[in-house]
């Protein structure tokens, strides 16, 4: 075969366009000299898209023959992924682009890849006031066009490196464009085959709207019906061992709850869940139980004692949650966002730190196959469950599928600083790796800090990389992935050892922060462009904290 049928150029048609714009799109932007058109190609050059049934999510093929190449997804995201992979083979030239050889067929090794974000922390558009860094009960503060600002770059970068879904509590928020700012994101993320995930939780948490007055929001609906306020059994809040701080939640809306065992509650969450599915083009509801605080009325101790009495067991509680009450309210809450959208992704929250001692485990049979099981881990918690958890373990568990959530290498941990700028890379890498091995179907880990910071994106590019494909090796990571953004695979292995040595030792004394600031620096000089850039971000990290040591 020549090597003019192995490239495109000139005029091509992309077959498929209407269904997948965001392919033509990408292809424009990285092939400006090509001359695309979204027109039937004849006998001329072609990129046809469509969709392959047998497939699953996420998985592609691409396949050529002479100047017309075929790229088949198990669905939108596949079909995106295809023609990323394309891009990426294509070479640097701007008006010709190579055409692979051979097929080429992947798909991901875990399901279920997720950002969990919180509306008000989520800061990728960095020229805009209001960022907070932390919080669960905030208030949103940055220009009412910031949401789409942020998550619209957010869901670029998901698109383009294979990340599947993107949790968003305070989704809907009538300080950053409520009911029309959602439905614009959710097109813009379905286009690009990323699903939106609103996070909601069971008569806390807001409810389904998480601020404004509308009738599903939980602040609203209780003034409307004090009656069925939540008598919480302690004062608002939870304690992260690993934060080594306390939090501090004072009373707002925000902090309100509704007793679960009220059946007005539950009805009320059924029809503000099937109204959410119905609404917006959305790909998933994160479910949880709420984790500040438990109702303590006379109902729903009698409800718990009786469901503990048939299980055998007396504990139901976590620190601030019912497992009970999840059991038992999250089966309704999934058959009526499934009648509006069979295709959901439904996670169930199973809280922290328990996966290898379960509680509430009868009750927890309840649970619908094919909800998403989400325990969370701390730090703490993961050094444990990497040596303990079995494959045959979680197999045997009454929830299937299980994914794992970090909960720390983000800001939520860190007894004298946090995580969440830090390189998490080899984290992410361990937990894709060991979660597969298991038998975990997902991952999910925290995605607020942009990727600006050079520390945070090559964090998230291990998630990616790792999640999609659990065997990769670390060298191969670092020569393929890391290696060309930083100069070389010298360049990288530096850049890794010098932010593995500032993030382990938050007391390095001031005169080695000034060698590995300059040395930092040094690199950055020696790139340019991005390179240069990212090398800055180091130095810039470095620099802060040798300034504050002084």
């Amino acid at each position: 075969m020549s090597d003019g049928e192995r490239v495109l150029a000139g005029e091509v048609s992309v077959e498929g366009a209407a269904a997948f714009p965001h392919a033509p799109r990408r292809l424009r932007e990285a092939f400006p000299g090509i001359g695309w058109v979204a027109e039937p190609a004849g006998a001329g050059p072609a990129v046809s898209l469509g969709i392959d049934e047998r497939k699953g999510e996420g998985a592609f093929r691409i396949a050529r023959s002479g100047q017309r190449v075929e790229v088949r997804g198990g669905s939108v995201s596949g079909v995106i992924y295809g023609v990323e992979e394309l891009i990426r083979r294509g070479g640097p030239a701007a008006d010709r682009m190579a055409l692979p050889a051979e097929p080429i067929e992947d798909a991901p090794g875990l399901a279920y890849r997720t950002f969990w974000t919180w509306d008000h922390s989520t800061n990728w558009e960095l020229s805009q006031i209001g960022q907070q860094e932390i919080g669960v009960f905030n208030p949103y503060q940055k220009p009412p066009g910031g949401f789409l600002a942020d998550y619209r770059r957010l869901v670029d970068f998901c698109s383009r490196n294979r990340i599947a879904a993107v949790v968003i509590y305070g989704f809907l928020r009538d300080t950053h464009g409520g009911i029309e700012a959602a439905r614009a994101l959710c097109r813009y993320a379905n286009e690009r085959g990323v699903r939106i995930i609103p996070g909601i939780a069971i008569g806390a948490y807001g409810g389904v709207y998480w601020e404004g007055e509308h009738p599903y929001n939980l602040a609203t609906w209780l003034r409307k019906h004090p009656q069925f306020a939540a008598t919480m059994e302690k004062g608002v809040g939870f304690q992260l061992a690993d934060l080594g701080f306390p939090l501090n939640f004072p009373r707002s809306d925000y902090t309100l709850s509704a007793c679960p065992s009220a059946p007005e509650t539950m009805e009320w969450m059924e029809v503000a869940v099937s109204w959410l599915a119905e609404t917006f083009e959305i790909g998933g509801i994160n479910i949880e139980s709420g984790d500040y605080g438990v109702c303590g009325c006379e109902r729903c101790a009698a409800r718990r004692d009786n469901a503990a009495e048939a299980a055998r067991r007396v504990d139901d509680h976590g620190d601030s949650w019912s497992h009970t009450d999840m059991a038992e309210n999250f089966p309704r809450l999934f058959r009526a966002a499934k009648a509006k959208r069979p295709d959901l992704w439904l996670y169930c929250e199973m809280q922290w730190d328990n996966l290898l001692d379960p509680v509430a485990p009868q009750a927890q049979r309840k649970l619908p196959r094919g909800g998403i099981y989400q325990h969370t881990v701390n730090k703490s918690f993961w050094r444990r469950l990497r040596t303990e958890l079995r494959r045959d373990y979680v197999a045997s568990l009454p929830t299937q599928p299980n994914v794992l959530r970090c909960q720390f290498a983000c800001q939520w941990n860190g007894d004298e600083r946090t995580e969440r700028y830090a390189l998490n890379a080899r984290t992410f890498a361990d937990l894709a790796r060991i979660g597969h091995q298991a038998g975990m179907e997902g991952l999910t880990v925290w995605g607020e800090p942009s990727p600006y910071h050079a520390t945070v994106e090559l964090s998230y590019l291990a998630f990616a990389r790792f999640c999609w494909d659990p065997a990769l090796s670390w060298e191969r990571f670092l020569t393929e992935d890391v290696a060309p953004l930083l100069g070389g695979a010298a360049a990288a292995r530096r850049f890794v050892a010098i932010a593995e040595e500032v993030d382990a030792n938050q007391r390095l004394p001031v005169a080695r922060l000034a060698e590995l600031r300059a040395d930092a620096l040094r690199h950055s000089a020696a790139q340019s462009g991005e390179a240069a850039r990212r090398w800055l971000t180091l130095g810039e990290q470095i620099a802060r904290r040798e300034f504050m040591g002084r």
